[in-house]
């Protein structure tokens, strides 16, 4: 008899292993954008063969759910990226002074909110891809309401804490709607 060495299985998809593939030593931009694409690519793999189900709610009264957690950090890449590091004028696409809460309570099981929900998520990352990219280095910095003058090294860490929390919560979240746990 086999003694089960888990009381789940994990679930992977192709490509699950790639994520940590960046750089362990050496240039501390690659180091970083490594670090933050593997909990970019944590997030999608967490979210992947959904549909309408990624609106599952965690537990109530919490309004956590998959995709609330792909439009909050689409508009916190859009936040720290573009608003506060490019300095442009922009709204967040999910939540507002009006609405705070529009990134969860928005976040609809309807196809054509998953839709725009994830293609915001897409086009705020290539974005993020984009401007990090062309930054000269990391203290490349610009000014926030919160937090003061930030640096692009600052920003990159943040990033990175704010998807590790938030793919923890996803673990929990997606294991309910399923079963489903992955690494």
């Amino acid at each position: 008899m086999k003694i089960p060495e888990r009381r789940i299985e994990l679930f992977t998809a192709a490509d699950a292993e790639d994520r940590f593939g960046g750089p362990a030593t050496g240039d501390e931009k690659a180091m970083l954008v490594g670090v933050l694409e593997a909990q970019r690519a944590t997030l999608r793999l967490k979210c992947a063969g959904l549909g309408p189900e990624s609106a599952t709610r965690s537990v109530p009264p919490s309004s956590l759910s998959l995709l609330g957690l792909v439009r909050h950090l689409a508009d916190v890449e859009r936040r720290w990226f573009r608003s506060v590091l490019a300095g442009e004028d922009v709204e967040l696409r999910f939540s507002s002074p009006e609405v705070p809460e529009g990134d969860f309570d928005g976040a609809g099981p309807e196809p054509g909110v998953v839709a725009e929900s994830w293609a915001a998520w897409d086009s705020e990352v290539a974005f993020a891809r984009a401007f990090v990219a062309d930054a000269p280095h990391l203290d490349v910095a610009g000014d926030d309401g919160w937090r003061g003058t930030v640096s692009l090294r600052w920003v990159l860490v943040h990033m990175i804490e704010e998807y590790a929390r938030h793919n923890g919560h996803a673990d929990l979240i997606r294991e309910r709607i399923d079963g489903a746990v992955g690494v």
